[in-house]
């Protein structure tokens, strides 16, 4: 079994809790409502500020040219591809971008957890703790594909995650982990699952932020 395989198997009662997610659910079908999906979308665009951030960084530590290449086109694919269509949901939304904007307290944790790793660690444990984010939303696009929730908003959000040209950069990644994680020695492949893990932890508790408009105590709604 490939070591992705084996992290996937263990990762499963997870991912699958964020499937049956009533965040997801409710998207698909189109009954959320959209007070949810915003705080979802601002929270998601910081994260994915920071998900480009730690891309570059991984392209950083790479030992060659063509997986320098393509890790760099992945930090350029977010920020042209996922952050513009946040754009579009802002303007759908008619919301604006806050420079100012503070993150729920999850997706501090959540984005404090990928940056330590990419300064700390090495590039098998950064593809390691940033895959549940391409991989899980893949699945969830793919389970999701054929749903109709009549919603202009959350029908492209499944299109999206649903597309080919995503699947096909997940697919890239999973190999990627597969041949970093032959290379790497025991004690790696250990933090590599442990990042996994935790990140797939994290991926469900981002629903559960957004469902519940998670916010700091101190903050005034």
């Amino acid at each position: 079994m490939r070591f992705s395989e084996t992290l996937r198997e263990e990762a499963d009662a997870i991912w699958q809790a964020s499937f049956d997610h009533p965040f997801v659910k409710e998207l698909a079908n189109g009954t959320l409502p959209v007070e949810k999906f915003a705080h979802y979308v601002q929270n998601d665009a910081h994260y994915l500020h920071v998900f480009a951030q730690v891309q570059s960084m991984a392209a950083a530590k790479s030992d060659d040219l063509a997986t320098l290449g393509r890790l760099a086109a992945h930090a350029q694919a977010t920020v042209e591809a996922e952050l513009a269509l946040h754009q579009t949901f802002f303007g759908m939304l008619g919301i604006e971008r806050d420079p100012d904007f503070l993150p729920a307290p999850t997706n501090h944790r959540y984005t404090t957890h990928i940056l330590t790793v990419a300064h700390r660690g090495t590039l098998g444990e950064i593809i390691a703790a940033i895959l549940p984010c391409y991989w899980l939303y893949w699945e969830i696009g793919q389970r999701y594909k054929d749903s109709r929730p009549n919603h202009p908003i959350y029908d492209k959000w499944i299109q999206t995650y649903g597309d080919e040209w995503f699947g096909n950069l997940v697919q890239e990644q999973i190999q990627r982990l597969d041949e970093l994680a032959k290379a790497a020695p025991e004690a790696e492949r250990a933090r590599m699952r442990r990042h996994f893990l935790i990140s797939s932890t994290y991926e469900l508790e981002f629903w559960q932020m957004a469902y519940t408009l998670e916010r700091w105590p101190f903050e005034s709604r």
